[in-house]
């Protein structure tokens, strides 16, 4: 079995816990999904998923039924992970937590933010998805809160965000700034003026770190890897949407306790 490429941050600790932000290389998948796909709602070959998932277990060291993605809803819900689920009973929530070791919390993107949470000292782990939503409803708050409920302390959590829609290519509307400074006049610095009337574009990852620094996590790192602007190696939903594709495939971000 050929390996599927991924990247890694050296923020997050590197003894007894095992993570990757893939990339959409090193998988089997063809077509718009080349090539390493993890995403069960596209719809690519439900085997050429498989087999890549497959892949992505065997790099951070579990069995394939060990790597755990939900079903997610752009929700700010958060759930505890004891034991793997059947593959037909996928939760539906957008952050995981987990103090058992040999099981992999995984999140997907294909644009929205993928964090990996680790506290060190307490053993304790997450990965949540964020995309706008998600970050504007209070997920990455749950996954610390979550986190805290396992043992972690806050102050030593790292939390580092992989590949993400970066601040220059993430146009949105004025209802969606609307949305943002009605709630916080302060978040106005998250939108810089487009080429496009009336338009901003939005600093999502800022945002984000915005988001977990307030929650108080120990240290927050943004990798920087823009998806819409690296068609090499991500996925990128609104890149897809811009060039008239008919689908597209989704990173996998995983994290576990060895």
């Amino acid at each position: 079995m050929s390996g599927a490429v991924f990247l890694r941050s050296s923020a997050l600790p590197g003894e007894g816990v095992a993570h990757a932000f893939f990339t959409r290389q090193g998988g089997v998948s063809t077509g718009v999904y080349d090539s390493l796909n993890g995403g069960v709602g596209s719809k690519d070959d439900p085997a050429c998923v498989a087999q890549n998932r497959a892949r992505m277990a065997q790099a951070l060291g579990v069995s394939a039924t060990h790597l755990l993605v939900p079903y997610q809803i752009h929700s700010p819900d958060v759930l505890y992970v004891r034991e793997p689920w059947a593959p037909e009973a996928r939760p539906r929530v957008d952050g995981l937590v987990t103090d058992r070791p040999g099981v992999a919390l995984g999140v997907t993107g294909a644009d929205c933010g993928m964090i990996l949470f680790a506290d060190e000292k307490a053993r304790v782990i997450g990965a949540c998805h964020a995309g706008w939503k998600g970050a504007f409803t209070g997920v990455l708050e749950a996954t610390v809160e979550a986190m805290e409920a396992l043992g972690a302390d806050r102050r030593r959590i790292v939390a580092v965000l992989g590949p993400t829609i970066g601040a220059a290519s993430y146009e949105v509307g004025p209802e969606f700034v609307a949305r943002f400074t009605e709630a916080d006049a302060g978040q106005k610095r998250y939108f810089k003026p487009s080429a496009r009337t009336d338009h901003a574009m939005f600093d999502l990852p800022g945002f984000i770190g915005m988001r977990l620094q307030r929650a108080g996590v120990g240290r927050f790192d943004d990798m920087g890897l823009d998806t819409y602007a690296d068609p090499a190696r991500f996925f990128s939903y609104r890149r897809t949407t811009h060039q008239g594709e008919p689908d597209y495939g989704r990173l996998v971000s995983a994290i576990t306790l060895a």
